[in-house]
């Protein structure tokens, strides 16, 4: 059974960072299920994304300028810091590190200037060494990621440390939570929907011999509102679910999409290779291509993880992946994506 947060009617709102973006949405929407006040956090400027009859309280801030978050936690019982950017195209950018370090920074001053009584951090699972379907990752095995030369990556990798280091140094009363590949509705931008929508038109021609692991991004809301009153203070938990291959995973896109699916394996060199060519373009021309040599360096790895302490101790869901993809492809459709 989800647990229940006490006394929602009386209770302090909760701070949702991030509250429009595609796991912001469905926290927005699982604190509501459950009766708990929400204070959402947007962008200056932002349509109110919610229903008028939700009562969701907004503030305005841009973590582009963290400075503008000061005062927005107060009166808050916890935040959940789910605002980050998560772009890899191009592989370096500055306004990685301003939003991912510099944000998370501004919001550990918040927590600790509002007195709230818990943060849950939203990190990714790869902060963390990653394995093979017959031997996953988990929360033990150090990060992995430096080797592809990702701002993404390494940016979130040094929040996280910032995080824990306020635990340790400041008795910061945090609880991390790593999600995998989120797939689901509401995915307005698109962020990972976007590859489903690539496969539908047919831009997905071949698979690379990699693979990741997937969860519904349901499944990742509801622990991350669990870790409020389930998570152990300065624990981390891999959200995800199950491990697939890219032919895999492709595959079961395609084929719930109902359109071919990607025909010819990627060769790990001609994959590199062809990475390599669109970075050198980006040098060239100052605009981002298509791929980098980074993102195909990752596509070319397994980035498996298991998640038994999330489902062990936050009670994380297992929905099957299908039908996170079934629910995505359905939301795009209604939405005229295509």
């Amino acid at each position: 059974m989800t647990p229940f947060i006490p006394n929602p009617s009386t209770s302090k709102p909760v701070l949702v960072t991030g509250a429009n973006g595609f796991l912001g949405r469905h926290l927005v929407a699982e604190l509501h299920g459950r009766g708990q006040p929400v204070r959402a956090l947007v962008r200056p400027g932002t349509a109110p994304p919610f229903p008028l009859d939700w009562n969701v309280e907004y503030r305005e801030a841009d973590l582009l300028r963290p400075a503008t978050l000061v005062g927005a936690a107060e009166g808050c019982g916890a935040i959940i810091h789910a605002a980050a950017l998560a772009s890899v195209n191009p592989a370096r950018d500055p306004a990685l590190w301003t939003v991912n370090v510099e944000g998370t920074r501004a919001v550990l001053a918040e927590t600790g200037r509002a007195g709230v009584a818990r943060l849950v951090y939203v990190g990714t699972a790869n902060v963390f060494g990653f394995g093979t379907p017959a031997d996953p990752g988990d929360e033990t095995r150090p990060y992995a990621g430096a080797r592809y030369g990702l701002d993404y990556m390494d940016s979130k990798r040094a929040a996280t440390d910032l995080v824990l280091r306020a635990v340790d140094e400041q008795q910061l009363p945090a609880v991390l939570v790593h999600p995998t590949f989120m797939l689901g509705a509401e995915d307005a931008k698109p962020t990972s929907g976007a590859l489903l929508l690539e496969i539908y038109r047919g831009k997905v021609p071949g698979y690379p011999p990699g693979g990741k692991n997937y969860v519904h991004v349901r499944d990742v809301a509801q622990a991350t509102v669990n870790a409020l009153n389930l998570g152990r203070v300065g624990e981390s938990y891999i959200l995800g679910n199950e491990n697939l291959s890219y032919h895999e995973a492709f595959t079961l896109m395609a084929d719930l999409m109902r359109v071919p699916p990607p025909r010819w394996p990627l060769p790990a060199g001609l994959a590199q290779f062809y990475g390599q060519l669109c970075s050198l373009q980006t040098r060239l021309t100052g605009r981002p291509g298509r791929l980098n040599a980074a993102m195909t360096a990752v596509a070319n790895d397994g980035h498996y993880f298991r998640v038994d302490k999330a489902r062990r101790e936050l009670q994380l869901p297992q929905t099957p992946v299908a039908e996170a993809i079934t629910e995505a492809f359905a939301w795009f459709k209604a939405e005229q994506y295509i």
